[in-house]
């Protein structure tokens, strides 16, 4: 059993083979003309069934889902597997006012901050540190020492 979508590429790619046929054995006859019509309708069908009026049903009177019926609502594809999918580095903050911050600069809530930059401040850390658990410690202490704000200056401005 095939797809909907299979089904109605099938029924194109159908009437355009009919079409190139009819170019070639022929001079310009109406036919021609009836034929780039229904390729034109195959297409908007596949696109969007029922656009034309009545939709394309199967043989059980079961109307095709056409891309935009896959694509489209809760269920469609976005929806259902695009969107609202748990991304690693995302996060939700308020946007205030700094009065020591320069005008290049954004400060960040401490823990974002962390979370974002982590690889680069765990690499900074592991010449400074002696094992990579020691390094993510010192960047989980409340109070690093100088030389985590040496190295963290201008990634991390807390």
């Amino acid at each position: 059993m095939s797809s909907d979508i299979n089904e109605l590429y099938r029924r194109v790619i159908y009437r355009n083979n009919t079409l190139t046929d009819l170019l070639t054995t022929s001079r310009s006859t109406p036919g021609e003309l009836v034929m780039c019509q229904e390729v034109q309708e195959a297409v908007e069908t596949l696109l969007d069934n029922g656009i034309r009026g009545q939709p394309m049903r199967d043989g059980h009177n079961k109307v095709y889902k056409s891309f935009s019926d896959v694509i489209e609502g809760k269920e469609g594809r976005f929806r259902e597997t695009m969107l609202g999918k748990r991304v690693d580095y995302s996060g939700r903050s308020v946007i205030v006012v700094g009065p020591s911050l320069s005008l290049h600069r954004c400060g960040l809530p401490r823990e974002i901050a962390i979370e974002l930059f982590q690889t680069f401040v765990i690499r900074g850390l592991i010449r400074l540190a002696s094992n990579i658990g020691v390094a993510k410690s010192k960047i989980r202490e409340k109070e690093p020492g100088e030389y985590f704000r040496r190295l963290c200056g201008d990634i991390l401005y807390c």
